[in-house]
């Protein structure tokens, strides 16, 4: 068993894989390590460029997707696949630097019960508009599910796997990341939040994020994945 994998959903992202297989090689520091790049049902040539360049790079191993099937779906599969005892994902855009999934996970070594820890970013420098964004769903996700959660598509994360094994029925889409972040603080975790710097794209375009349409599609489905949980929470209590 490895000690750490980590998950990183590539869409179309061609361009930028070289990249982030140059940085992780930078900061995998031993085999204990691995990066699985998921190509999540690319049509881009993602998978000539994995299949041409990760002989290079023992530390990764490829997921394939044939179709995608929504961001969360290529996590999972990825998850699904994973061999370590610490479990993670960030993207493959570069906005978030690879060297932040290891520094969550120095984080995380440093509570004293690693099982019951989840570590999360918290972005800066972004834009105002974005940041808005942020403050608005993050208070909206807090009230209905009576949990404090802020910026809950910040990446990286992490946590072990003994908590991945407790989830059911996680969705596929973008709802992953507010679903297990919801999960952490339901089951009383300790959460511990970092700083990453966010910056611009390097190369491509966001598969979701392409303006006011797209942010209110995301909306629409985040509180109908809200509104579901809410009832099951309900259930329970």
């Amino acid at each position: 068993m490895k000690k750490l994998s980590i998950v990183v959903p590539c869409y179309n992202e061609s361009r930028n894989i070289p990249l982030i297989l140059e940085r992780f090689e930078k900061v995998v520091a031993d085999d204990s390590v691995e990066v699985l790049l998921v190509n999540n049902g690319s049509t881009d040539g993602s998978a000539e460029v994995m299949n041409e360049l990760l002989p290079n790079y023992p530390f990764a191993r490829v997921v394939s997707v044939e179709v995608n099937q929504g961001y969360g779906y290529g996590i999972l599969q990825g998850l699904a696949a994973a061999n370590g005892e610490s479990l993670a994902w960030t993207h493959a855009d570069m906005q978030t630097d690879p060297f932040d999934v290891i520094k969550a996970w120095k984080i995380m070594q440093s509570e004293p019960d690693t099982s019951k820890t989840y570590v999360k970013g918290v972005r800066r420098g972004r834009a105002f508009f974005d940041e808005f964004f942020t403050i608005g769903m993050s208070g909206f996700e807090s009230i209905l599910l009576r949990a404090r959660l802020w910026d809950i598509n910040a990446q990286p994360n992490v946590f072990h796997r003994t908590f991945y094994e407790t989830w059911q029925d996680p969705p596929s889409d973008f709802s992953l990341d507010l679903f297990v972040y919801y999960e952490a603080v339901r089951r009383g975790l300790t959460i511990r939040r970092f700083e990453v710097f966010f910056p611009g794209r390097i190369h491509g375009e966001s598969s979701w994020n392409t303006g006011l349409r797209s942010k209110w599609k995301f909306i629409r489905r985040t509180i109908d994945f809200s509104l579901a949980m809410r009832k099951n929470l309900n259930h329970r209590g």
